[in-house]
Order: C-alpha cells, then structure tokens, then sequence
C-alpha cells in the first residue's frame, strides 16, 4: 500500500502529538503506512507544503492564532483546492459543520470523539468520500441569505480573502500593506475588488456579510 501524506494543523502540540500518534499507530490505525506531519498555524502550513511535495489530506483546526472562524478553511480550500481538508475542531454546532462542508471541507471531526472515529473519518476522506457524525443533519436550511454569502464569498482570491480577514481585525489600509508587503494602492485595488464581488458599499459591510457566516468569530471593522 502507498505511504499517505498527513498535515495536522493546529496550535496546540499536545493535542497535535496525540492526534499523530493516534494516526500513525501502524496496523491499529486500520491506515497503512502514514507519514505524520504538523504545523502550529497557517504560515507553518504554507513552509510545510511547500517541503513535502504531495499532501493526501489536511487535518485543520478552525481556531487558531491569525484565523477568524472559517476564514482559514476559506483560505486553504482558495489555495490548495486539491488537497482534501478534515476539520477537527472544539466547535460542534451544526450550523458550523454544514457551512465548513459547502466551504468545501471533506470531513468535520468534533475533538470530542473517540479515536476509532477520528480514524474511521480519515479512512474515509482518503478513499475519496464525504464524512460527518452519523447525527448531524446537513439538509437542514440555514439562515435566509448565507448561501448566497457563501456564493460571493467564493470569488475571492487567496489575496482578496487575507485582506478581508484584516479588515475585519480592524486595520488600516497602511497596516495592511506593511502586513502583506504591498503598497497601500495595491490594497485599495483589493478592497475595491471586494466591495464590488461582495456587492456591498463600504468595508464595515463586507465585514457583516461575512459575519452573516460566521457570527461568533468575525466583527464589525470601525469605518
């Protein structure tokens, strides 16, 4: 059997050192033969990626250090939407497992299952399927107008969606660009770009659009 890629991303190394040992526990896993790898934030994915050559599949974490809720699996999937992501996390609510599943995730793993499930999840992302817990209903609707949130959203750059990220952190045009290393035109051509794909007039607007997706994370940028 080939040897699968695992990148397991996430801010906490006790918790990244027992979900790797739990992965890679040879012929208990139900696996194969797993090579474990781990970043402590989306910058150290970036490095991670970039040494590793082919990844089969991207445990994240929605809560780190420099995300906002689902605006590091918006991120990844603009990216790298050829690597299947698993997200594991803390937050178990439906309607962030359903919004994480139409972003574009392949699995949703709450931190609070048993390792057999954790596996059984990740056997089933790498054989090419969908998974969440048996109990959660994804055919549920969701509040009137997030879909079409989602929809804008999408048409993002990678670029475009880091600059929304800091626009909702409350930064100014400079800081921004000092952030990003680009001139403070270069980002009025970002924030313009969005308002016009986000079909909003200001950027304390594009920021509640966004949080009509994730209100418990993202906040209002002052105008």
């Amino acid at each position: 059997m080939t040897s699968k890629t695992i990148v397991i991303v996430d801010d906490h190394p006790i918790f990244r050192g027992a979900l790797s040992q739990s992965l890679s526990a040879g012929p208990h896993s139900g696996l194969g033969e797993v090579d474990i790898l781990e970043a402590g934030s989306l910058t150290d994915l970036t490095a991670v990626l970039q040494d590793a050559g082919d990844v089969d599949l991207i445990l994240l974490d929605l809560t780190m250090p420099g995300v906002r809720g689902l605006s590091g699996l918006m991120l990844l999937r603009a990216q790298h939407p050829e690597i299947p992501v698993i997200i594991v996390s803390a937050r178990e609510d439906p309607q962030t497992v359903r919004k994480c599943i139409e972003i574009g995730a392949s699995g949703y793993v709450p931190k609070s299952l048993s390792v057999d499930d954790i596996r059984h999840a990740v056997r089933s992302v790498l054989g090419g399927d969908v998974w969440v817990p048996d109990d959660y209903d994804l055919t549920a609707e969701d509040d009137a107008g997030t879909d079409d949130v989602l929809a804008r959203v999408a048409k993002l750059t990678p670029q475009q969606l880091r600059v929304l990220v800091m626009l909702g952190e409350g930064l100014l045009n400079k800081q921004i660009a000092f952030q990003l290393g680009v001139s403070e035109a270069t980002v009025k051509a970002h924030v313009s770009a969005i308002l016009q794909k986000l079909d909003v007039d200001s950027r304390t607007q594009a920021v509640i659009a966004i949080n009509s997706v994730d209100r418990s994370e993202w906040q209002p940028a002052p105008v």
